[in-house]
């Protein structure tokens, strides 16, 4: 299969697969339906096996063996990444765009905040984000790193821990102020809890009743309340005084330091199981825009 004619043989049988027909394959390839037929015939032969089942000369379409129809969606997706790898190759390596791809909420309270320093340091390089809450195919949509939430594994991308993550309550000034007996954690009973549902399906994402057994307050009801999935509304909402989050400190740290939220109980220490991490294919671990983007995040993670 190392010869150019195989290759082009496999595009004249996907091509004739998708469209049933010799002709419109034909069509799509620029090639007369006699090249595209002779383009198959001759993959047939290499193979030692038919492709399409010729049994009935009534057939207007093209019916595919099973042995084909098993075999198509991977010689689809080899030409999916092959065309994926020529783009690559026409953007070029070494142009300055970067694509990076992270929450929505981990962009709006800690990637834009600390974005333009990367920018002054790196002016040639233009960042791209990718804003999702899904976890992209980086290869599919082109993304070069990634900073996601979790465990420390994802299938076919190195994984480096960037930050580490505590978990507590705050609650705006003003709320503080009009709850004044809010002094140890089973205060908390009878205010309004904000709950962040943004990692809610992993197991060991912190919850308001992992933080209270831990904070040994077992009377305060966590069935109500706000339930929000974007931790960065959950903490608008405590900043606007709707209640007590539970939040994580990374996305909270600018809102505490700007005086926008106060951080209760801090004598509870209760760190998260589920960490920050920068995430990339393994091929781009040697590519200078990707090596410089990561450094930088590794430096702004130490300087916090």
């Amino acid at each position: 299969m190392r010869a150019p004619e195989h290759l082009n043989a496999l595009r004249a049988f996907e091509a004739s697969a998708r469209h049933q027909s010799f002709s419109a394959a034909a069509a799509e390839l620029h090639v007369t339906p006699a090249a595209v037929g002779q383009l198959v015939r001759s993959l047939e032969e290499w193979l030692g096996t038919p492709l399409f089942n010729r049994g009935s000369s009534g057939r207007t379409r093209l019916v595919l063996t099973e042995a084909a129809r098993r075999a198509l969606p991977d010689i689809r997706e080899g030409f999916d990444r092959l065309s994926m790898g020529v783009a690559r190759l026409k953007e070029g390596l070494s142009t300055g765009v970067l694509t990076v791809t992270v929450s929505p909420a981990f962009a709006a309270k800690w990637l834009l905040p600390r974005l333009e320093r990367f920018q002054v340091a790196y002016p040639e390089t233009d960042v791209r984000l990718d804003a999702s809450i899904e976890l992209l195919d980086f290869a599919a949509h082109g993304i070069d790193i990634g900073v996601r939430y979790g465990a420390g594994s994802w299938p076919g991308l190195t994984a480096e821990k960037l930050m580490d993550e505590e978990i507590y309550p705050v609650c705006s000034p003003v709320l503080l102020r009009q709850n004044r007996r809010l002094r140890k954690p089973s205060d908390l009973a009878g205010l309004r809890l904000i709950h962040d549902l943004s990692v809610d399906a992993h197991s060991d994402f912190a919850t308001w009743n992992a933080w209270l057994e831990k904070a040994g307050a077992k009377d305060v009801e966590t069935r109500r309340g706000l339930r929000i999935n974007n931790s960065a509304a959950v903490l608008q909402a405590a900043i606007d005084g709707q209640g007590v989050a539970l939040a994580r400190s990374i996305m909270a740290r600018d809102d505490l330091a700007a005086g926008r939220l106060v951080r209760l109980f801090p004598e509870v220490e209760f760190v998260s199981k589920l960490a920050y991490y920068v995430v990339y294919r393994p091929e781009g671990a040697t590519l200078s825009k990707l090596v410089a983007f990561r450094d930088w995040l590794v430096r702004e993670a130490s300087a916090r």
